[in-house]
């Protein structure tokens, strides 16, 4: 079947990252941010991670963003949104300030590009526990900006999250494309490669790989993004 998108992760595939180091400097600067006006670090940290939890176990009946601030209120009452500038420019002014300990690899924009000169679409299927604002900011690390995708993913936007199979689902509904004309790449063998249960393709960057359960990675076409070009090619080739 002819290969009509190419579906990529974020963080640690076009983005190169430590995910615990950048998780340690995002939550860190962000609670930080928050002292003055009165949060604890680690209540606020807490707070973020269960509202994490809400998003990974939401069952679609209302979108991410609802369920994350759910939890927030239940812990911080009214002030959560009456701080919400205040928030707004953490992602503004102090979110950047987490690029320091990403990476950059400049063969993404170009596999990416390439694969669109191809007639292929391409979207940023990132697990959307992030506003737009901290994607968009992500994907600018990497080279990107928001053009560059037919579809990027944010908790605005999503009700469910990765590894759920509905996350995969909801983006090819919103596409109209069949899972068998799509490929899923990433570095995360738990929440990326999952989309071959729905029959989708799929190509491991191993680069930044995170095996959470220590699968066997074997039967995954794998490699860095020449290999990836390469292989995008060999699909396109054998379908004419």
């Amino acid at each position: 079947m002819e290969l009509k998108a190419v579906l990529f992760d974020l963080d640690g595939t076009l983005l190169p990252m430590d995910q615990d180091l950048f998780v340690k400097s995002y939550l860190g600067s962000f609670a930080q941010k928050l002292v003055p006006h009165g949060y604890d670090p680690k209540q606020f940290i807490q707070a973020v991670w269960l509202g994490v939890s809400a998003m990974v176990q939401n069952d679609g009946k209302r979108y991410n963003e609802a369920l994350f601030w759910d939890q927030f209120e239940k812990i911080f009452g009214q002030k959560v949104f009456d701080d919400m500038p205040v928030m707004d420019e953490f992602y503004q002014k102090d979110f950047d300030k987490s690029k320091q300990v990403c990476g950059f690899n400049p063969k993404a924009k170009l596999v990416v590009d390439e694969i669109k000169n191809m007639g292929i679409k391409v979207v940023l299927a990132t697990n959307p526990i992030f506003p737009a604002i901290a994607t968009q900011k992500r994907m600018s690390w990497a080279g990107f900006c928001p053009d560059d995708f037919e579809l990027y993913t944010t908790y605005e936007n999503s009700r469910f999250c990765k590894p759920n199979l509905a996350y995969f689902q909801d983006i090819l509904k919103q596409l109209d494309l069949r899972a068998e004309e799509c490929l899923m790449v990433g570095n995360d063998v738990t929440e990326d490669m999952v989309a071959q249960k729905l029959g989708m393709k799929v190509f491991l960057l191993p680069a930044c790989i995170i095996n959470a359960q220590n699968k066997d990675i074997t039967c995954y076409p794998q490699g860095d993004f020449d290999d990836l070009l390469a292989y995008i090619k060999n699909l396109v080739q054998n379908k004419q």
